[in-house]
């Protein structure tokens, strides 16, 4: 028994499995969050506003039979409003799950639903095997099946922007860019990381680096905020060619995504693009270097087991490390928001 088992025992706290029986049904309260989000219940009510349950059950096309307890389910989790038996958003579900609104992050969850919710179901052969769970237990190449499907890229790439859109915002606040001119993102996605760096500092130019399919969804982005002119898209492949100059390179979760190998290749790719005293941003959940309070961070690793052959998520110590050994002068840890933080290395 340890310490604190010994200590609460002896302070007569009372030992119940609450907490255990929460967690193990946790995927209950998570997959009717997924539903919610792909049934588009949010969207809905804020378009028409609070809903009564029939008139609600009635715009999702829902039956009978479970639709009050999954309205219900929702109130009680803290996903919706009820008052008066009509149904309505929170002010947070509001923001963030309106497809019409652009503070929508319901692209990572449309994402999670579509395809995590299921390989995650084998999770236990993963640790078994160490092998990919997803796509790739039929043969199939994950980012190459990925890349070559305009409508499966888009909803990744919408998932990558609302993965990234607090730590985009928190670098552009926090990193000291009156000092550089130029950014460029490597593995970009729809450019939301060099949107709000560019939005939050007009002297800023560059733009993203990814493969050639992503530069319509790219450019399309970009010119939605009226940047077109600031940042533009250079296509590539990160492993095969050179990675663009820039002051700044940003690799925001790219680098769990691949072996200990692979990810030091990069890191020695990104030294070799900057100019002396320019800088690698690298941002993805870091695991706080105890290992013990970063839960998120330590379930993504778990997710780059489901999702690839060596990825894995690492320690700012870690990538710390890693980055003096591929010829970093300097580097530095700093949080952004939520579990997310960015290794900062000057070359």
């Amino acid at each position: 028994m340890s310490e604190a088992q010994n200590a609460a025992v002896g302070d007569g706290a009372e030992v119940t499995p609450d907490a255990i029986m929460q967690l193990g049904t946790a995927f209950w309260a998570s997959k009717t969050l997924l539903s919610a989000v792909e049934l588009g219940v949010f969207s809905e009510l804020a378009e028409t506003g609070a809903l009564d349950g029939e008139a609600l059950r009635e715009r999702l096309g829902l039956h009978q039979r479970s639709a009050t307890d999954f309205f219900d389910a929702l109130v009680a989790l803290g996903m919706l409003d009820r008052e008066d038996g009509r149904y309505a958003n929170t002010p947070a579900t509001d923001r963030f799950l309106d497809r019409a609104k652009p503070s929508y992050v319901g692209g990572l969850l449309e994402m999670a639903n579509a395809r995590l919710y299921g390989f995650w179901g084998s999770l236990t052969e993963g640790l078994r095997t160490g092998a990919p769970q997803n796509e790739a237990k039929a043969g199939d190449d994950f980012f190459e099946a990925l890349y070559a499907d305009p409508a499966r890229l888009a909803q990744f790439a919408r998932a990558m922007s609302a993965a990234s859109g607090g730590a985009a915002q928190a670098i552009a606040a926090k990193f000291p860019w009156r000092d550089h001119r130029s950014v460029i993102d490597i593995g970009c996605a729809e450019g939301a990381v060099p949107v709000q760096i560019a939005l939050a500092h007009e002297h800023i130019t560059g733009g993203g680096f990814d493969l050639p399919a992503i530069q319509p969804i790219f450019d399309a982005y970009v010119a939605g905020f009226g940047l077109g002119e600031r940042l533009s898209f250079t296509p590539g492949d990160f492993f095969a060619e050179p990675l663009p100059k820039a002051d700044v390179l940003v690799m925001g979760h790219i680098l769990h995504d691949w072996d200990i190998d692979e990810k030091r290749i990069l890191l020695e790719k990104a030294h070799d693009a900057l100019p002396d005293g320019g800088a690698l941003i690298v941002y993805e959940a870091i695991i706080d270097d105890e290992r013990r309070s970063n839960a998120f961070g330590l379930l993504m690793s778990l997710n780059m087991l489901i999702e690839t052959p060596g990825g894995f998520d690492y320690t700012g110590a870690d990538c710390r490390a890693w980055m003096h050994e591929t010829g970093f002068r300097e580097s530095y840890v700093e949080h952004l928001v939520g579990p997310d933080s960015m290794v900062v290395g000057i070359k």
